[in-house]
Parts: C-alpha cells; structure tokens; sequence
C-alpha cells in the first residue's frame, strides 16, 4: 500500500500504468474510495499512467473531523500531486469529484491538462436535501441510507441484472467512514462553482448516465454549455455511476477525449 502527505493528511494512493502515457488523475463520489475505478482502470489497460486516491474521509485516507469544503478536497489534491510530483495531469471526477476537479484546475491551473466530469454539476441538490441527509445519517448512520440510494446510482437494468454487485455496492457505503461522509455532505451543500467556470480554460468533457437522479442529465448538458471549451456526451441505460456501471463505453470516451483534446 502507498501513502503520501498533503498537509496534515495522510492519503492513500494507487499508482499503475507507463510513465510516459498520458497521465489521468480518478477523483471518486460520495461514499465510495478509489476502488470505483478499478474496472475502468483494467478497461483502459496500459493506455493511460492513472493515479487513484482516497479522498479525506474515505477509504484509508485519514478522516478529520468535518466539515469539509470543496476547497478543502481541492487543496489536498494539489497537496497529493506535488508530494507525488506527479502533474500535470487529466481530471476525471464522478460526481462530488467532478467538483473537486473543477476546483482544483481553478485553484491550481498548472496541474490540470482537462477535465473528464461525469455525473456532476457546479451545483448538485438543494440545501434542505443534504441537510435533511446529514441529520438521518447522523441519527440512524449509514446502513439505511445504503439500502435505498442504490436505485440512485445505478441505472434500472443494472439493478435487476446485477443484485450481487448492487448488494456489495450497498456493502461498500455502509462501511464507510460516517464523520467522512458527513464532512463531504456539508462540502457539497456548501459548494455553489457557478462563478468559477468561466475560469476554467482547459479542454473538458461531460458525461452523464441517461437515468442519473442524483445529476440528471439537464443538469450536465448545462454545464458543459457554460463551460468555455467543453462537449457533452451521455451513456445511455446508466445512472449516477456511469464508469462503474459502463467502463467499456466510458473509457471510450475518455480515449476519444485524450486523442481530440489533450494529447498532441
């Protein structure tokens, strides 16, 4: 296992891939760690040099008490890359990610090369949802959350098709560290990045499941139009873990991406 300093946390990290292929930072979603990406890591084979992590809060990453900041998420990313004197680098963010790569190639242009967003916004849910989601998780902790958010990350053919993965999805949440999940329930309620997108100058690509709940896809195509270089592509059948739950067709994308935009 490999870990790293940012600041005053300890971050998990896992390293693969040839050093002189394009270099692609994962950025996982609320609840999860950087195992998400596994199959869409074997997927891309030796194509790409990927760098995974577990944010604060998640996984093996040290879990402060929160909470926590979208800016928090961001500067411990940068904190990752300079310690590992890995960037710059592609951003692929899922999700509260997306946010944090969003973030980080504001606050830190000269480590981001683009930025795969998928399934995110600049603004995810009201105020009162993810209140109303910190007080249950506070109150009853994880395990019945984990048992009904599931029909929000995955599409309905996944759930009906894959009940064992879905329950070791559902596993995987519950476990997770609960003042994490906290603190990045408060980070993403506090997190409106509408100001900052016409700050974002790199290449970006969008990509949404057609049945998100959590980011519908009114929301993604929306934001690929208010970003300054930015298209929107959508797998269709998938829902908030679109990589997850589509590797193959996402890691087309991503190629495609890093073939049209990125790599010259």
């Amino acid at each position: 296992m490999a870990f790293a300093e940012s600041a005053d946390l300890t971050m998990y990290y896992r390293a693969a891939g040839p050093p002189d292929a394009p270099r692609v930072v994962f950025l996982n979603s609320l609840g999860t760690d950087c195992r998400i990406w596994d199959d869409l890591i074997l997927e891309l084979g030796g194509r790409i040099c990927s760098l995974r992590y577990d944010e604060r809060g998640q996984g093996l990453t040290q879990s402060p008490d929160g909470p926590y900041t979208i800016i928090d998420h961001a500067d411990d990313l940068a904190g990752l890359l300079d310690s590992l004197r890995w960037g710059p680098a592609i951003l692929c963010g899922l999700s509260i990610g997306g946010m944090i790569a969003m973030s980080a190639a504001v606050r830190r242009p000269d480590l981001v090369q683009g930025l795969v967003l998928a399934d995110t916004a600049d603004l995810i849910g009201p105020r009162e949802f993810w209140d109303t989601r910190i007080s249950q998780v506070r109150a009853d902790g994880l395990e019945p959350l984990a048992a009904t958010v599931m029909d929000r990350w995955f599409g309905s053919s996944y759930c009906r098709e894959q009940p064992v993965a879905v329950r070791g999805w559902t596993a995987l949440l519950a476990r997770a560290p609960v003042n994490g999940y906290l603190g990045s329930c408060a980070a993403l309620r506090d997190a409106d990045l509408g100001s900052l997108l016409g700050s974002i100058r790199v290449p970006a690509v969008c990509v949404c499941g057609s049945e998100d709940q959590s980011t519908p896809t009114s929301a993604v195509r929306r934001l690929a139009e208010r970003l300054p270089d930015s298209t929107y592509r959508e797998i269709p059948g998938a829902g908030h873990l679109s990589p997850v739950e589509r590797p193959d067709e996402f890691s087309s994308i991503l190629l495609q991406f890093l073939e049209d935009r990125v790599v010259r």
